[in-house]
């Protein structure tokens, strides 16, 4: 850039790394903090810190994207936490994740394999693999019967995702064996979204209920989009975090966009985070940068923003973890609160 060529070789190298020391001070987040003066990854992941605090000091609206396999690996008492805390206000996943959230809070279990398994011989016996992670599929066939036939029960009507699942919360809530993201949600008051709900085992005990004439529960997806963007529009400021990419990242992306046909003066997302696997070469929109979201209005032009490159099941503990170790900050936010009623009210 033209700016750049102006600078002097004083300017450019005015900001030294510092090796991390390691000292009596065992904190998280003290580690995260003293990581901000190292290089690659670390460093990154210590400016999504950073900038996760600023939106719990600000009035800002955040909004988190989870996608992959993240409850099987063993996510969900951290995902469940940061709902109690209210450390997110609304969250966008995928089925699969929200289906896993409530397989176990009814008890049922996940298991560890070695990756490199007899897949057909898993097939014979009914068990799903996921990478190094092993699921029963007879259980899995329980769970989506038990959705098909419990959705019959409910008003036969269209339903927003957020809807359906703050109904499916309140009767697990009634069920539970141990606190699920969708539990928590629901006594919380937080919005769940999952635009591509068909896209999972919900999806598939929906069908199934579909199918043999126990319900006819439509999903409208539509609303999810409209409930979003009045979010956004509400908001003074919005936050998003992201693990993962695919439907829910950009799902939470477009709001801001959609939002700017409701009120003119949106500018897009102020503070951005994301902990991604995926490159943005490969012209995808789970490794897309902020800095290409910006060109479509999804980030705010003076954002604050870190992409970091690193594996969920690595950044999510680590910055959870840190900030639990930050509670006043979670204790003196201002926050939206919700009203979930079939269109959900936005109390900014």
């Amino acid at each position: 850039m033209p700016e750049e060529k102006s600078l002097s070789k004083q300017d450019i190298l005015n900001t030294p790394t510092e090796p991390l020391r390691l000292d009596d001070n065992k904190s998280v987040a003290a580690l995260l903090g003293k990581m901000k003066g190292i290089s690659f990854q670390g460093r990154s992941l210590a400016l999504a810190f950073e900038i996760w605090k600023q939106m719990l000091q600000d009035e800002c609206t955040i909004m988190m994207g989870l996608a992959g396999a993240l409850v099987p690996a063993g996510m969900r008492r951290v995902v469940v936490w940061l709902i109690q805390h209210r450390a997110i206000d609304c969250l966008v996943s995928t089925g699969a994740n929200f289906f896993h959230d409530v397989y176990e809070s009814l008890g049922y279990k996940h298991y560890q394999c070695n990756p490199v398994i007899d897949d057909v011989m898993l097939q014979e016996r009914m068990i799903d693999r996921m990478y190094d992670t092993l699921a029963d599929e007879d259980n899995f066939r329980r769970l989506d019967e038990w959705i098909g036939i419990w959705s019959g029960s409910l008003e036969q009507r269209p339903y927003t995702s957020r809807e359906f699942l703050y109904e499916l919360g309140k009767e697990i809530s009634q069920r539970t064996v141990e606190e699920g993201i969708v539990t928590a949600a629901y006594k919380a008051n937080i919005p769940l979204y999952c635009p591509a709900i068909a896209d999972s085992s919900i999806g598939i005990g929906l069908a199934q209920g579909r199918y043999f004439k126990r319900t006819q529960i439509v999903m409208d997806v539509i609303q999810d989009v409209v409930e979003t963007a009045c979010i956004a529009a509400t908001s003074r400021r919005t936050g998003v975090v992201y693990f993962g990419g695919g439907t829910p990242k950009n799902f939470v992306q477009q709001a801001e966009v959609t939002a700017m046909m409701i009120r003119a003066n949106v500018q897009g997302h102020y503070y951005a985070i994301q902990c991604v696997t995926d490159a943005p070469h490969w012209g995808g929109l789970s490794g897309c940068t902020f800095e290409e979201a910006q060109s479509w209005g999804k980030i705010a032009k003076q954002a604050r923003m870190v992409s970091c490159y690193c594996d969920a099941t690595i950044a999510l503990p680590m910055l959870v973890t840190g900030l639990s170790e930050c509670i006043d900050l979670l204790k003196n936010r201002r926050r939206p609160e919700f009203k979930m009623k079939r269109e959900l009210e936005v109390i900014a």
